[in-house]
């Protein structure tokens, strides 16, 4: 990984190419991110940087969070994360991260947190087909059906897909394309929609599978 930055998913909106096109896409805040810690192969086995994000009040913190600032001589943070990085040489503690690591026509893969849905059911959960309304086809047009095996097994097959909690999972969507990239007011434009609800904390790396 070479690059990573934390941001807050905005929105969507759509903008004009130079061609005419019109291309949806998703606006995020990215950073400004400070570096609270860096972490060194002498010093932790393994070369890794922590980065915070979002102002937060000091009393929402417990004491070893705020020694952590404190050390790093930034602000009460929202959001720590920490990225291994494969070269953390021009980076220090305190330093700022803004949008500007990525420009214009990188490719990022973006994590987020997923809308959650509740318990749903199997239609809805797995894109199940509904029961025939005709023929006495009794009150279970959406229900999952018939959920055990024969006699000779007698249990539910582990695996099977069924109602239950559906969305707010850890969500990574590949090879987005970085449309624009605003510096001055840290927005960043993401081709497409990433996962999340607005104002959702959003991770964005780049393209492990772009070439």
């Amino acid at each position: 990984m070479n690059k990573a930055i934390l941001g807050k998913k905005l929105g969507m909106t759509q903008v004009f190419t130079a061609n005419g096109l019109v291309v949806p896409v998703t606006v995020i805040e990215a950073g400004p991110c400070y570096v609270a810690q860096i972490k060194t192969t002498e010093t932790d086995g393994y070369n890794a940087v922590q980065v915070a994000y979002q102002d937060i009040r000091e009393g929402l913190k417990n004491k070893a969070q705020l020694g952590l600032f404190k050390k790093a001589n930034i602000t009460p943070k929202r959001y720590l994360r920490e990225f291994k990085l494969e070269d953390i040489s021009n980076l220090e503690v305190g330093s700022v991260i803004k949008c500007d690591v990525f420009s214009e026509g990188d490719f990022v893969d973006v994590t987020g947190t997923s809308k959650g849905h509740g318990f749903s059911g199997v239609i809805k959960r797995w894109n199940h087909h509904r029961h025939r309304m005709t023929h006495g086809n009794g009150p279970v047009h959406r229900a999952p059906g018939s959920s055990g095996a024969t006699s000779s097994m007698s249990r539910v097959v582990k695996g099977k897909k069924l109602a239950g909690q559906f969305g707010n999972d850890k969500t990574t969507i590949q090879n987005l394309e970085v449309v624009k990239v605003d510096a001055e007011r840290n927005v960043m434009l993401i081709k497409g929609a990433v996962p999340g609800n607005k104002n959702g904390l959003v991770i964005i790396r780049n393209a492990v599978k772009h070439n």
